[in-house]
Formats: structure tokens, C-alpha cells, sequence
């Protein structure tokens, strides 16, 4: 009775059985136009940011950010760590199936050592340390723009970011239950470390001569991780402050986002969005296509956004 009427009528007597095909099919025209404008052009490889989530950045060693220099790799999306999550849409899959994800570590090492040279003292990584796989926030963001299962053929370089911070391990990349002290650790990249590499990036791209196109993987706001609403639901307000300067192109707000605005928002994972949005603004790229995807009770409200640069980089 003390949820807002939105989220009642999403919630419904149903448990939001009614609800989800169409918060679905509002993904799937975001990926669709994504993916579309991927096709158009074409790119020579896509560089991702993403969060790793406990499975790569462990108790050994937790790197602020890293670039994994994988050559080409055979993975299975059914045995990683978040493949019980697939059959619910990909329920006529084979569970061994495999998937090609192709690498270029040439680009990848000059991109480390651009970075080094930019003074931003990167790790890097040609085999992954703990998950044989693939960081899930990777291999999704292939296996969503490919959810026709019509091939994706590009090369990838993933980019970790240690978005979960002080919780990376002390909650092991996730939540633990109310009133659970943890010993937390150090925190995450502020939002303006990550702006700036995200700006270096960039300029090592813009120069290189390689058709690139960059993609920061997450949704926004995520409700089990938004303690101030009960874990109930995103932080909706945090999230259309961020979404109104993207779309405005208002750098300096997100810019000025302190690390404790987005923990307590439950953006953990946005901060890899905070990467694109400083390669971004260093391409000078023209916003040509953004949605917000709000909802209530589906956990994260989603975004979508694309960026043209002239003669350079697209971003997504």
C-alpha cells in the first residue's frame, strides 16, 4: 500500500507477470538499435567497459581497472557464474554451447602502453586469473546484441573496472544480508579518475588506425544493491539526474558525482558508463540516439544511448 501507483500497477496482482514482455520488448528495441548501428559501421573491434563481479578481481589482487589482452577464446555461456540466468529467454539452447569470442592483443597491448605513457598505470592481463570464461559483463554484452543468434564476429578488448569498491569483496561482488557488518575495502575509481582514463582511452583510439567503437556494459541503478529503498527498487531520481546530463551533454554533472552518490544510489555498476561518458566528451561525439527504460519492480532501470564522432570512434 506504500508503493507509488507506478509501481503498483507495474507490480499488479500478477507479481508483474503482465509487465515484463513489454519492459522486454523495450530492451530488445534498445539492443536492436545498438545493434544496428554496429552493423553500419562496421568497426574493426569494440572496446567494452565492464564490472568485474568477483570473478576475475579476487582476495589475490583487486586492480582499480585492467585490460584484458585475451586472443581469441572459446567460452560457454551456461557454465559462468551468471548462467542460470540465460534459459529463461534462450530456453532451446544447447547448455554446452559454445561461443567464439575473438580478441586483438596487439591493439590491446599499444592501448596499455599508451595508457602508461598517459600516466594512468593500468594492469593487463593474456589469461584470465580465476573465471576460465569471461566476465559476464562481457560475454552478455555479446550475447544481448546477438540475441537473434545472427553471429557477432567482432573482436572485443574488455576493460574491467573494480566497480563494486568497497564491496568488491567484502560482499563478494554482490549484497549480503540486512545488517551484515563487513569489513569493507578501499573503494572504487571515483567517477572523475574514471572520466579521465576513459578520456585517455579515447585519444589513443581517435589516433590509432583501427574503425573502433566503444560500449560501456550495465544497467544503471540496481534495486538489491539500493539499501536506503529497502532493496525494493532502483534509485530512479539518481538515475534521471545522470540520464537528463547525458542527454543534455552536461559533462560537469557527472563529473562532479562523488563515489558515495553512487553507492548510495546503487550505481555501482554506472561508473562504468562514467568511462564513456569522458571518451565522450574528449571525442567531442554527437549524441544521436538515448532512451530511459524505468521501472519499478524489474530490478535496474536500463539505458540506451549512441554516439556518432566524425571520421573516429561510435560509442554505445
Amino acid at each position: 500500500a506504500n508503493w507509488s501507483a507506478a509501481m503498483q500497477a507495474e507490480w499488479a496482482d500478477d507479481k508483474g507477470a503482465a509487465a515484463a514482455p513489454g519492459h522486454r520488448a523495450k530492451l530488445i528495441d534498445g539492443l536492436n538499435t545498438v545493434r544496428s548501428q554496429l552493423d553500419e559501421f562496421d568497426p574493426d573491434v569494440i572496446l567494452i567497459w565492464g564490472d568485474d563481479q568477483y570473478e576475475n578481481f579476487k582476495e589475490d589482487i583487486v586492480p582499480p581497472f585492467s585490460v584484458l589482452a585475451y586472443g581469441d577464446r572459446t567460452v560457454r555461456p551456461y557454465e559462468t557464474k551468471v548462467g542460470q540466468f540465460f534459459p529463461s529467454y534462450w530456453e532451446d539452447e544447447a547448455k554446452d554451447r559454445d561461443v567464439l569470442v575473438k580478441g586483438r592483443p596487439d591493439i590491446a597491448r599499444a592501448l596499455v602502453a599508451s595508457l602508461i605513457a598517459d600516466e594512468f598505470d593500468v594492469s593487463y592481463a593474456y589469461e584470465p586469473l580465476h573465471d576460465e570464461q569471461l566476465p559476464h559483463a562481457f560475454l552478455n554484452t555479446i550475447l544481448f546484441l546477438d540475441h537473434e543468434r545472427k553471429g557477432f564476429d567482432w573482436p572485443i578488448i574488455a576493460m574491467p573496472i573494480n566497480c563494486y569498491g568497497s564491496k568488491v569483496i567484502a560482499a563478494q561482488g554482490g549484497w549480503k544480508p540486512f545488517a551484515t557488518e563487513l569489513d569493507l575495502d578501499p573503494p572504487a575509481p571515483s567517477p572523475k579518475r574514471l572520466m579521465n582514463m576513459g578520456a585517455a582511452v579515447a585519444r589513443f583510439l581517435r589516433d590509432s588506425p583501427h574503425r573502433v567503437s566503444i560500449i560501456a556494459s550495465s544497467s544503471w541503478s540496481h534495486a538489491f544493491l539500493t539499501d536506503h529503498t529497502w532493496r525494493l527498487r532502483p534509485d530512479t531520481p539518481a538515475d534521471e539526474t545522470l540520464y537528463q546530463a547525458l542527454v543534455a551533454g552536461d559533462y560537469d554533472t557527472w563529473e562532479s558525482t562523488t563515489t558515495d552518490a553512487v553507492v548510495h544510489g546503487g550505481q555501482q555498476e554506472v561508473l562504468n558508463w562514467f568511462a564513456l561518458m569522458g571518451a565522450a566528451r574528449e571525442l567531442d561525439a554527437n549524441l544521436s540516439y538515448s532512451t530511459f527504460v524505468e521501472t519499478h519492480i524489474f530490478n535496474s532501470n536500463k539505458v540506451f544511448a549512441t554516439w556518432d564522432v566524425v571520421g573516429g570512434s561510435a560509442g554505445s
